[in-house]
């Protein structure tokens, strides 16, 4: 079935020509060119993307996105203009649109986002439908054991299968009679291992397990994802006779979820925030062009690898990459690290040497903190750029140099062009097009898809099968600011993945001093009681995030308590 696009925009030859485009890319498109007619369309017919104008005749596109919003149409909104501003953009992506692009719309532009913006809608659709299924078979519990796709499995008190439904059998190789005993969890695999643990600890307490994440591997098959609850069986007068398993498959789930994810990631660089949305489209634009660039950003948030992004999708993909730290050598060592020397030209030199210069040779040379060079060497770093040619050390004959120059810096190169410490004829001729990487604290909805990525990779490293981090590690991430940035955030998972043997990382897996630096108690949050809480906030003037500073514990934690034991505050705090 073919996609349903609808185009308004209130200037006639846009109009056609977005509808000349789509149509040819094999889209069933409908034009208008006002809000009321696009009220009218979206009334009488469904579609599946909406790319609309913000200036309209009399209403805005911002308008029409409000009113998509409103009616719960479940279509992705792409609103472009000619006169961007921040307030109209900030107001678009708060609205939930789907991209805000500027005018002129090239074609392959207008193609490339109707083909994300519909795989996410499809992706989301598929999502929706999924979830819906697994609610409805959850309500129907007088069918439950032959329409369910959960495995449910009930034993005995001595822990043999009373019954079990065909999911089990087909996904777990689980089937009635079968003798889950804990002697012999070591001979079962993983996952049903981990199974027979949950069952057992009902069986002998009496207690519920709700929705416990398991993952783990069953016979011939790849790591599985599972979230499994487990009640006490009981029969007719009450008494305990075993326990009922049951076993929900997030596995397909979560490969959607990756999907979806895709979007937010270019080869190494992730980020679904706006801030990083627009660094991959910065990326995206100039990679492939021969342009001088300027990566800016605090150490840690990932400019060497942006710097290998913008090669490797650039013109000179598959020629060399090669990157010097600046601020690793002295400036005669530095020198002759960039450009080579021959034999004789100090001492030491006892033959010719090629530069990083030289071997960066048709590819891409990257220079790491470039604000440490010294000014001698920038005056000769300023000539390279402009003639194209180089001199080794000690020899008078020029070497053509068909590089692109990729420069990173984590200090403020404007600073020190006014304290003369940086020359400014070099600064701009570096800074032809200048990427700043934002800080991980300014971007903390990507710190989610960062631990996925980063646990996906630690995983494969370290041969492990852990799932994530707990909840209440998932509240410690994204309260600290990671002074450290991502490489901070990877530092502290690849300590956790030591540390941790289960599925699920928890805080006493992260380091000490990470941990003493967020200001997290090495004891249960559960031991802050009413009156220790209270006495807090009362010491806090009724703040609660310094309140929370002073419990030890996360503001989303405190709001939890608070709510949990009824306490009220003044409205001011």
């Amino acid at each position: 079935m073919e996609s349903r696009i609808l185009v308004v925009d209130d200037e006639e030859s846009l109009r056609y020509s977005f509808q000349a485009f789509l149509s040819q890319a094999g889209y069933e498109v409908k034009v208008c060119s006002d809000f009321p007619s696009a009220v009218s369309l979206l009334s009488t017919d469904d579609y599946d993307l909406v790319f609309a104008d913000i200036v309209l005749d009399g209403q805005s596109g911002i308008d029409l996105l409000s009113e998509i919003k409103r009616r719960n149409l479940h279509c992705p909104v792409i609103l472009f203009t000619g006169q961007p501003t921040l307030a109209t953009a900030q107001e678009a992506v708060r609205l939930g649109a789907y991209d805000y692009v500027q005018k002129p719309v090239r074609k392959e532009t207008l193609l490339r986002l109707a083909k994300q913006a519909l795989h996410q809608k499809h992706l989301a659709d598929e999502n929706t439908r999924i979830s819906e299924e697994r609610e409805r078979y959850r309500a129907n519990l007088e069918a439950i054991l032959q329409s369910v796709r959960d495995a449910i499995i009930t034993v005995n008190r001595e822990m043999r299968v009373i019954q079990c439904n065909e999911a089990s059998r087909s996904l777990y190789g689980i089937s009635p009679g079968m003798s889950l005993d804990p002697q012999s969890r070591s001979e079962h695999p993983s996952l049903i291992a981990q199974f027979v643990t949950v069952l057992q600890q009902t069986v002998e307490s009496g207690r519920v397990v709700e929705d416990k994440p398991l993952a783990g591997s069953t016979v011939g098959e790849p790591l599985l994802s599972v979230k499994v609850s487990c009640t006490p069986l009981l029969d007719a007068s009450c008494e305990q006779r075993g326990a009922v398993l049951v076993v929900r498959d997030l596995t397909r789930l979560m490969q959607l979820e990756r999907e979806v994810q895709q979007r937010y990631q270019l080869d190494s660089l992730i980020g679904r925030s706006t801030l990083m949305q627009k660094v991959f489209n910065l990326i995206e634009d100039v990679a492939e062009t021969d342009a001088t660039v300027l990566i800016t950003g605090e150490s840690g948030t990932g400019k060497e690898l942006v710097a290998r992004t913008l090669h490797n999708r650039g013109l000179r993909a598959g020629k060399p990459f090669v990157a010097v730290n600046c601020s690793a050598l002295a400036e005669g060592l530095l020198e002759s690290e960039l450009f080579g020397h021959v034999r004789g030209a100090f001492t030491g030199a006892v033959r010719d040497k090629i530069g990083r210069y030289q071997a960066a040779q048709g590819g891409t040379l990257l220079l790491d903190e470039i604000g440490d060079v010294s000014l001698g060497l920038q005056s000769k770093l300023l000539r390279v750029l402009q003639e194209r040619e180089f001199e080794r050390v000690g020899d008078t004959h020029p070497i053509k140099a068909d590089v692109r120059i990729i420069a990173c810096t984590n200090c403020d190169l404007r600073r020190r062009v006014r304290e003369s410490t940086f020359r400014e004829d070099l600064y701009y001729r570096l800074r032809v097009v200048e990427i700043a990487l934002p800080a991980l604290r300014d971007r903390k909805e990507d710190i989610p898809p960062l631990v996925s990525h980063f646990c996906d990779r630690l995983n494969a490293q370290y041969q492990r099968n852990i799932v994530g981090v707990s909840p209440r590690v998932d509240e410690v991430f994204m309260e600290h600011d990671w002074p450290g940035n991502v490489r901070e955030l990877q530092h502290t998972l690849e300590h956790a993945f030591i540390l941790c043997h289960g599925t699920f990382i928890d805080v006493e897996h992260l380091p000490t001093e990470f941990v003493e630096f967020c200001g997290m108690r090495n004891c249960s949050e559960t031991n802050c009681g009413r009156e220790e809480i209270l006495q807090n906030l009362q010491k806090a003037g009724w703040n609660k995030a310094k309140a929370a500073r002073l419990l030890g514990i996360s503001r989303q934690t405190l709001y939890r308590k608070l709510d949990e034991m009824g306490i009220e505050t003044p409205s001011s705090g």
